[in-house]
């Protein structure tokens, strides 16, 4: 299982500034990043090398965060690799409730970032289908 680190923040300069350098300050090492907003608000969804010591210096700092498990699959950067995924959820009718990708060697390997409701159930599905998950540790070995 990995885990991602979220956010919450007034949508305004020096917001990413101030999380990215308190990584680098404790030697945190983000691998994807992805930014949302709203009505002058944001979520900010990172995946870390260290989301513990991530998630307590957050904290640490007074800012609003949250750490969840999520799936991270490992495709071949190719098409129909996205697809291939889609369609086992679509068919287990399993809904993907949030999901970002990142290319980890270009036309070699990439990796898909999945929430959805039912985690076990989904990680259980896709193992069954022949698809890798990775953990924590294993993303950053690519």
């Amino acid at each position: 299982m990995a885990h991602q680190i979220s956010v919450f923040a007034e949508n305004k300069p020096g917001r990413i500034e101030k999380i990215t350098r308190l990584f680098w300050k404790e030697k945190v090492n983000i691998r994807a990043i992805t930014i949302s907003s709203a009505n002058g608000f944001g979520v900010i969804k990172v995946l870390v090398d260290q989301p513990q010591k991530a998630f307590d210096a957050l904290r640490a700092e007074g800012l609003p965060v949250y750490q969840q498990e999520v799936i991270a699959i490992s495709m071949d950067d190719q098409p129909g690799e996205l697809y291939k995924v889609a369609r086992v959820l679509s068919e287990n009718n399993i809904n993907i409730e949030d999901s970002y990708g990142f290319v980890v060697k270009n036309r070699e390997k990439a990796v898909l970032v999945l929430q959805v409701e039912s985690q076990p159930q989904t990680q259980s599905i896709l193992e069954k289908n022949g698809f890798q998950l990775l953990t924590d540790e294993e993303i950053y070995q690519y």
